[in-house]
């Protein structure tokens, strides 16, 4: 990894498109790549330098990391489309009492009791928990932006109330606090780009191509045209 290149990791559901596009515009000679990772492998990868950054959903273990939650998604129930609960606009987990619940193993909700009846398998991905949930064996539970991008014409999702939600934060390993990191933290915490922490203004250089290129002496082109005026209707003797 070079100091002219910034890695940023993120896991599936989440969508850096509007932030890359800020860096695009503030940081244009810096490329950005993007890196999906896997949920549960993204905070080995920070910390063996594989990115800079990345998108996690919490809890992570954050030894060594700093991290800034973000946002918390609404979680989402998914079922095939003739179930019962597709004609609901929101559901309990008392409503799902009765059906098979599959419990991925990279899960990242924080479940005190699951909801349902476990399920007699228990997928290795949440991909596969949605192949099995369209086989019509039983239901999911999984953050909106993962209801989203798994979502196929078969399948359909809801919100489910009084359930864990999960979060989605900004991590970086702490002794790698770079300034291209701190570039990317005031873009996403919406900094502008002549904030104390955002990318310095436009060079001296670049500002002086603004101004007039033959200004009068002893004042800015804007002075000399307001004396101009000024002296309109001037009789010589």
């Amino acid at each position: 990894m070079t100091d002219r290149e910034f890695r940023l990791a993120y896991v599936p559901g989440v969508t850096p498109a509007k932030w890359v596009g800020v860096w695009a515009e503030r940081v244009p000679d810096v490329p950005l790549t993007l890196v999906s990772v896997a949920a549960a492998e993204v905070v080995k990868l920070l910390h063996d330098g594989g990115a800079d950054a990345g998108f996690v959903r919490l809890p992570v273990d954050r030894e060594g990391l700093s991290v800034i939650p973000l946002y918390v998604e609404t979680t989402m129930v998914v079922v095939p489309k003739d179930h019962a609960v597709a004609a609901a606009d929101e559901v309990t987990v008392a409503d799902l009492a009765d059906d098979e619940v599959f419990h991925p193993m990279d899960d990242t909700l924080e479940w005190t009791a699951l909801p349902g009846r476990p399920a007699l398998t228990r997928p290795d991905t949440t991909a596969q928990a949605i192949e099995l949930v369209a086989a019509g064996t039983g239901l999911l539970l999984v953050p909106q932006s993962l209801a989203r991008l798994y979502h196929r014409k078969d399948l359909t999702y809801r919100p489910v109330v009084e359930t864990p939600q999960s979060q989605v934060a900004l991590a970086w390993p702490t002794e790698a606090t770079t300034e291209l990191v701190e570039d990317f933290i005031g873009i996403v915490r919406g900094r502008t780009a002549n904030s104390s922490r955002g990318r310095a203004p436009a060079p001296a250089q670049e500002k002086a191509r603004k101004q007039p290129r033959n200004p009068a002496p002893g004042g800015s082109g804007r002075r000399s045209a307001q004396t101009g005026r000024g002296r309109k209707g001037h009789r010589p003797r």
